[in-house]
């Protein structure tokens, strides 16, 4: 049975396909997507059972391995074989274990789920949870607390270190994916259990961390690093967990330099 994802999609190249995190939708790579389109084929895809992508007939992935799957099988549908990755969040542990797959030329990860300890698995899904009950409010009050800078900041300031400068309609658009979000549950459900990223890419991979992020703070950056010392590890100065609003000019350049390193030169370490 095939799996139906929305996705953006601009740009001509090689293929490097943009996965958000849990709660989110395609939008959140909104900044950067120009910038990579200049370089490549980019498609930013809303997981199943998140944004625009409905939940897949036989119900959503139980835990990351069918997660995982159900993310590669709708590739292998579009004709996209071992596309670029990069991911955030759940995105980045999807991006990394498709890398481990081998079915990715490249994967970037950007505060990537998997490298955390069981305290800091729970304590990023309360405020995830938490985040999401406030977008529970009727929408035209949800509507009225986007416009004004202030309250913007208040509701993103967990993801963002410059959450004050989303615009009204993108601030809306991230609080009602979070709110509409079917996938959320069993996301977090199959994150509470424990998971842990323990594959062995042998494709080029960078892990990317905000020295500001408030949902899986920069020291499990350190994990990875003992994990994948074989990878890039780069950390993102004056940025949150969701660093694409944060610095899009430095997102899009770490990911150009694992998706064309021989252009760009290598991510610093």
């Amino acid at each position: 049975m095939s799996i139906e994802v929305a996705y953006e999609r601009r740009g001509s190249g090689e293929p490097l396909v943009l996965i958000h995190g849990i709660g989110h939708h395609w939008r959140a790579w909104e900044p950067v997507l120009d910038p990579l389109a200049d370089h490549h084929d980019v498609i930013a895809i809303d997981l199943p059972g998140f944004g625009r992508s409905p939940v897949p007939p036989d119900g959503m992935p139980a835990d990351m391995p069918q997660t995982v799957a159900a993310v590669a099988q709708w590739l292998g549908e579009q004709g996209l074989h071992r596309p670029h990755v990069a991911g955030n969040s759940l995105g980045g542990a999807i991006a990394l274990e498709l890398a481990a797959a081998g079915l990715a030329a490249s994967a970037t990860a950007i505060a990537p789920a998997g490298f955390w300890t069981r305290w800091h698995v729970r304590y990023a899904l309360t405020v995830l949870t938490a985040m999401r009950w406030g977008t529970l409010l009727p929408q035209p009050v949800v509507r009225a607390n986007m416009r004004p800078s202030a309250t913007r900041a208040l509701a993103f300031a967990m993801l963002m270190r410059h959450p004050g400068r989303l615009a009204p309609e993108r601030a809306l658009a991230d609080a009602l994916a979070l709110r509409t979000g079917a996938g959320f549950r069993s996301a977090a459900r199959a994150a509470a259990r424990g998971y842990e990223f323990r594959g062995t890419p042998s494709v080029p991979v960078t892990i990317a961390w905000g020295d500001r992020d408030r949902i899986l703070p920069p020291r499990q950056a350190a994990i990875a690093r003992n994990r994948l010392p074989q990878a890039s590890h780069v950390i993102l100065p004056g940025c949150g967990h969701v660093p694409m609003s944060d610095n899009p000019a430095l997102l899009a350049a770490v990911i150009l330099a694992t998706t064309r390193p021989e252009e760009q030169g290598r991510a610093p370490s």
